[in-house]
């Protein structure tokens, strides 16, 4: 377990990127659907970078912060951008786009935070480094470790994350109807990956992976 003041400390380097990378990916979903032709998330004011737009109590704060004290895994969601998927002008090619806007702008955060260190990484090193860049670092090094979590989390093939929206748009229809009356279950299914380490095992090596690449 973490001291009090340990975890205070991964707190205030973790909370900015992981909710700026939540609300970032869920603000694509709305203007990607926006630029397809369904204006609802515009018109529910919901494109916008405001946290208070898009937090969700528990998603958003308790659960990313509860993994990171438990020192697992951290992902957490804020409130779903609503999407018309029936006013998308490209109809199931639009749906595709649509999901896959959330995990390719974590990929991109996490890529251009990969730059940034690497631009901190002088004013980081030596004997007396920069006041502002040793917590400017650290946030830079958790913000690709969170983004490359949520890109390859959200697409696990599964409703109703983001991978299963593009799975059904890609299945012939008759196999999507089918695949899509399992999203009612797919939190409970999710839950019981998460709790016997299914997911993790698949995961985590993908992100890794990545992570490496990038760091």
């Amino acid at each position: 377990m973490n001291t009090a003041a340990e975890f205070i400390r991964d707190i205030s380097i973790w909370a900015v990127p992981t909710i700026f990378a939540i609300i970032a990916h869920e603000v694509m979903h709305g203007v990607v659907a926006r630029w397809l032709g369904d204006d609802t998330a515009a018109r529910a004011g919901r494109l916008t970078l405001n946290p208070v737009s898009h937090i969700d109590p528990f998603g958003t704060i308790i659960l990313p912060a509860f993994l990171l004290f438990l020192r697992l895994p951290v992902f957490g969601y804020a409130k779903p951008v609503p999407v018309n998927f029936s006013r998308l002008r490209n109809g199931r090619t639009g749906m595709i786009e649509v999901a896959a806007a959330g995990p390719l702008t974590n990929l991109a955060l996490a890529i251009a935070s990969a730059v940034a260190l690497r631009i901190l990484m002088p004013l980081q090193a030596g004997p007396g480094p920069h006041p502002i860049a040793l917590p400017l670092f650290d946030m830079m090094d958790a913000s690709v470790i969170i983004n490359v979590m949520l890109a390859v989390f959200n697409l696990l093939p599964l409703l109703p994350l983001d991978g299963g929206r593009v799975i059904a748009g890609l299945l012939p229809l008759p196999a999507a109807r089918v695949f899509a009356r399992l999203e009612p279950y797919g939190f409970l299914i999710l839950l019981l990956l998460l709790y016997t380490n299914s997911i993790t095992a698949v995961i985590d090596p993908v992100i890794n992976a990545i992570a490496r690449i990038l760091l």
